[in-house]
């Protein structure tokens, strides 16, 4: 069954999903960021600039499958043929029809109030298909 995680109340998503990926890549988990094509654009970009000492190996989708299968990133815009099902991070505003063949599933919300309203539908979805689901308020921590 898959685990869903929504973390609430970031500042920047891109930036967070950046420092996800520094986590994740660290700890050797594999893991596929989808949303839109904008997103990944920018994300793809921040993901070279992470920190001058870091190198967070990633790829676009439509790179080759010899480096697709070696990419503990691959950035995707539909779930269709990803090699990793292990981390799914969702910077989408809908719920990714495939989530449910990743193990864990990490949302990423905003201040941002129309941001929120979408993040309350995907829980809603998510919590009505009955799958365990965590939250994290960075405004809690804070």
């Amino acid at each position: 069954m898959t685990d869903i995680a929504f973390h609430f109340n970031v500042p920047n998503k891109l930036a967070y999903a950046c420092r996800l990926l520094r986590k994740g890549v660290a700890s050797g988990a594999k893991i596929v960021v989808t949303g839109p094509s904008e997103a990944l654009q920018s994300l793809d970009a921040d993901l070279w600039d992470v920190s001058p000492t870091d190198f967070l190996p990633h790829c676009g989708q439509s790179a080759t499958a010899s480096v697709v299968d070696k990419s503990p990133i691959v950035l995707v815009q539909t779930l269709q043929s990803v090699p990793h099902h292990e981390v799914l991070i969702n910077l989408d505003t809908q719920v990714p029809p495939g989530f449910d063949s990743f193990q864990r599933v990490i949302e990423i919300v905003t201040h941002d109030d129309v941001d929120k309203l979408e993040a309350r539908l995907r829980w809603k979805h998510y919590a009505k298909a009955g799958l365990t689901l965590t939250r994290h308020d960075l405004d809690l921590k804070a």
